[in-house]
């Protein structure tokens, strides 16, 4: 069994530091506005791509430019300039959609990956893409047993793409997911002239209804669900089964989300692959894995419809279901490399020893530890407050403007 690429999201410097520091083997990311996440993440700017590429190449992680949204003609010099400057940076590939974006790639030399915008759903199409690309995104909506056939198929007959190694197929495997087949919603641009397919959806989706009938004026609330907001999808209980049907690229949605959700969960998911290749995949440690996920973000989870399911699970609630959440404290002001002790301002809430906190910053990442001891005015103290400068002993640099927070339990309605 060939061990399973682990593809991390990365919005900002923050959430790539994440993602690199527990484990991923490769990650994505968009660049200024044609991407499927222009409006829910930072994105990063054209200057950041050398940036970028240096952080992954120094810990051997594959780099990916996502520019998968619908281009229009305007967007041509873009597409050119953003593919051009990608190439000069040495960033691996480019995962793309339109035809303009793949042939653009191709003329410089690129790698190409194709995006789940696209909806591969069968081997001739497998085949047609192989032409251009070396990976090809499943649609979300194929079961595993589908997906199986389809890679089973690039063994059989030999289906290679342009570096000439076989076609490696990549699914999604947690994070959220779509009301719309593979993405492709126009709701947002129904109601809010905010295109989803330009990576600006509004998402309305999320949203609870009321259904009304036009000939009578009844007014129907439909109590605790929202119908069109589909639970976040988690396969980390299943993964033997994914691995046994032949994935090689394991992608984690969450450009939009936070760096500490992007670190829990990479972290997670490489403990998994790792015990898979190991020979300890147990359901105990799944158990363990679950517990963990629950603790960021997310509206619940299901197993999408890889197991054969037809439908969605959706979630009961708007926002986060997580068990913990983070509470902003204050800021990084200096290090002692000598001491190995950082400097904060406490401008919000009391830290405590023995609390859970949670440091982020463009090159610390997400880091979390829980508080030994704090100095106040070079005093040993049980806790700082809203005013108060503090040092705290860590085993990592911070730097200025590196926000600090405490973890606390977050109570999540039934």
């Amino acid at each position: 069994m060939q061990k399973i690429e682990l593809m991390a999201p990365a919005g900002n410097f923050e959430s790539l530091q994440a993602a690199l520091d527990n484990g991923a083997d490769s990650v994505y990311f968009g660049v200024e506005q044609l991407n499927m996440r222009a409006r829910a993440s930072i994105n990063f700017t054209l200057d950041d791509l050398e940036e970028i590429e240096k952080r992954c190449s120094e810990k051997g992680v594959r780099s990916y430019l996502t520019l998968n949204t619908i281009v229009y003609d305007h967007d041509l010099s873009i597409v050119k300039t953003l593919i051009k400057r990608a190439k000069e940076a040495n960033i691996t590939a480019v995962i793309a959609m339109d035809q303009a974006v793949i042939a653009t790639a191709r003329e410089v030399g690129m790698e190409v990956h194709i995006s789940t915008q696209i909806n591969v759903t069968n081997i001739e199409t497998v085949k047609f893409y192989a032409m251009f690309a070396d990976t090809i995104v499943l649609s979300r909506e194929l079961s595993l047993r589908q997906v199986q056939k389809i890679t089973e198929l690039i063994e059989k007959e030999e289906i290679k793409g342009p570096s000439g190694r076989l076609v490696e197929i990549e699914i999604f495997g947690h994070g959220a997911l779509c009301m719309a087949v593979s993405g492709k919603c126009y709701m947002s641009l129904h109601s809010a002239n905010s295109s989803a397919n330009r990576g600006a959806c509004k998402q309305n989706c999320r949203k609870k209804y009321t259904v009304i009938d036009q000939e009578t004026g009844f007014e129907m609330e439909l109590d605790n669900e929202y119908i069109m907001s589909p639970k976040d999808l988690c396969t980390i209980d299943f993964l033997d089964e994914i691995a046994d049907a032949g994935i090689k690229v394991l992608k984690i949605e969450g450009r939009g989300r936070a760096p500490e959700y992007v670190a829990r969960v990479i972290r997670c998911y490489r403990q998994a692959i790792d015990s898979l290749e190991a020979g300890t995949f147990s359901k105990e440690k799944v158990i363990s894995w679950m517990q963990e996920l629950e603790k960021v973000y997310n509206r619940g989870f299901w197993s999408g419809y890889y197991l054969g399911q037809k439908l969605g699970e959706w979630s009961k609630g708007s926002g986060s279901h997580a068990t913990q959440k983070k509470v902003y404290l204050g800021k990084g002001m200096h290090y002692y490399p000598k001491a190995n002790v950082g400097e904060f301002k406490i401008e919000a809430y009391d830290v405590t020893v023995g609390d859970t906190i949670l440091i982020t910053g463009p090159t610390t990442g997400a880091q979390e530890m829980q508080v030994k001891e704090i100095m106040v005015d070079d005093v040993l103290s049980e806790k700082a407050t809203k005013g108060d400068s503090c040092t705290l002993k860590l085993d990592f640099r911070i730097r200025p403007s590196d926000k600090l927070y405490k973890i606390v339990e977050n109570v999540v309605e039934a």
